[in-house]
């Protein structure tokens, strides 16, 4: 599988307007060669490189393989949101401290051989319960935010 975004490269900036500061507004994303069995797309968004561990930004499931991406801003009541490390349902975006080198955002789609069965506000280790021997392909988009 193969995972794009038209707002920035793999390894490149970040643009402002999809960052914390600026709204969240959540890039749009684009995939392609989602396996013929797969049942269902999990996305996420990390930063490994945040003072505490690892932070979530960003998890949906129940998003369906039949889909080739998701526009800037979507929000589709039907996929499920999960609760990101900010205490919040859905999209947060880069927020790394101010001066720290550009931290990495790490966007990972999975293709699902079951249903992920995730309902809206799940918790990262739903997710991961989700996965759990679950997981056909996976396809990676890095991106980087410094402020």
């Amino acid at each position: 599988m193969t995972l794009t975004s038209p707002a920035f490269t793999g390894d490149g900036p970040i643009p402002v307007a999809h960052s914390r500061e600026s709204g969240d507004l959540s890039p749009e994303l684009r995939w392609s060669g989602v396996p013929a069995a797969c049942l269902d797309l999990v996305l996420t968004c990390e930063d490994p490189d945040a003072p505490g561990g690892t932070f979530v930004h960003w998890m949906l499931g129940g998003i369906p393989p039949e889909r080739d991406g998701l526009g800037a801003g979507e929000d589709r009541p039907r996929i499920a949101k999960g609760r990101n490390d900010f205490g919040e349902i859905g999209y947060g975006g880069p927020q790394p401290p101010a001066g720290d080198p550009p931290h990495r955002y790490v966007f990972t789609l999975y293709a699902l051989r079951r249903p992920s069965g995730l309902t809206s506000g799940f918790a990262v280790d739903d997710l991961r319960a989700a996965l759990k021997d679950n997981v056909l392909a996976t396809a990676t988009l890095v991106g980087t935010y410094a402020r």
